[in-house]
């Protein structure tokens, strides 16, 4: 998948947060790929090995000081054209599962779902959107879910990670009202990767057919495609892995 990014403008500096995932890995391996970007920063809980092109670094998104310390270690390496936020949790043992109905709700599972899948991508927001560039465009984009979007919810259930990834999707909007006065060509969006075989997916892909359920390298491939058709008119919304805008 070379020139995945071609609307970027000359040698692309990436940022991929939650290099540890599945998604995230193939994110960085098809950048790793592309001959238009010069280097990826990849950041994970635990330092990832440096490879060609691959710039390691710590980060924990229940961390601020952490995620501040990251941005400082990217900043000296020059502006960013690109930062993904390959990171989310659905499930974590007792801690989080998908609740059923209203009963299963519990404090320990807001509190999780929202402190990894919006809390930790608006700090990442916080100390990382002054390191993208102001020449030409830049893209800030956040992994949400089709389940995020309040229109579209026909089933009810899945109370605390639907809500953390809405309120995802809030957050992001605000990025691309905000940084538009700065960065006349930045856009921010939160992305649905679709049903990918990982493991926050594994325990729910019974009934998916098999053409809906996604290798992490076809996920990775079809994200950065919608992310080099993006233009500052998209900015703040939800796209699907097809280029879909899915409404909030």
């Amino acid at each position: 998948m070379a020139n995945a990014l071609a609307s970027f403008n000359g040698a692309i500096h990436v940022c991929v947060v939650g290099e540890s995932g599945g998604i995230g890995r193939a994110l960085v391996d098809a950048l790793v790929a592309d001959p238009n970007v010069a280097c990826i920063f990849a950041g994970s809980r635990r330092s990832p090995i440096a490879r060609e092109k691959v710039i390691p670094f710590e980060i924990d998104l229940e961390d601020e000081a952490s995620i501040e310390r990251a941005a400082q270690h990217i900043k000296p390496h020059g502006a960013l054209h690109l930062i993904l936020i390959a990171t989310g949790v659905l499930h974590l043992g007792e801690d989080l599962a998908p609740e059923k109905s209203y009963k299963g709700q519990t404090e320990r599972a807001y509190a999780k779902a929202f402190a990894i899948n919006t809390i930790g991508p608006a700090l990442v927001g916080k100390h990382f959107l002054p390191l993208l560039t102001r020449e030409g465009k830049s893209v800030f984009a956040a992994l949400s879910a089709r389940v995020s979007s309040i229109s579209d919810n026909r089933l009810g259930g899945w109370h605390a990670y639907r809500a953390s990834k809405a309120a995802l999707n809030m957050v992001v909007q605000n990025f691309a009202l905000e940084i538009a006065r700065t960065h006349q060509e930045a856009i921010a969006v939160t992305l649905h990767p679709g049903t990918v075989d990982t493991d926050l997916s594994k325990p729910f892909q019974r009934g998916v057919a098999p053409e809906k359920l996604f290798s992490t390298d076809q996920s990775a491939e079809y994200l950065l495609k919608v992310i080099d058709k993006l233009t500052p008119s998209d900015s703040g919304g939800l796209f699907a892995w097809d280029g879909e805008r899915i409404a909030f």
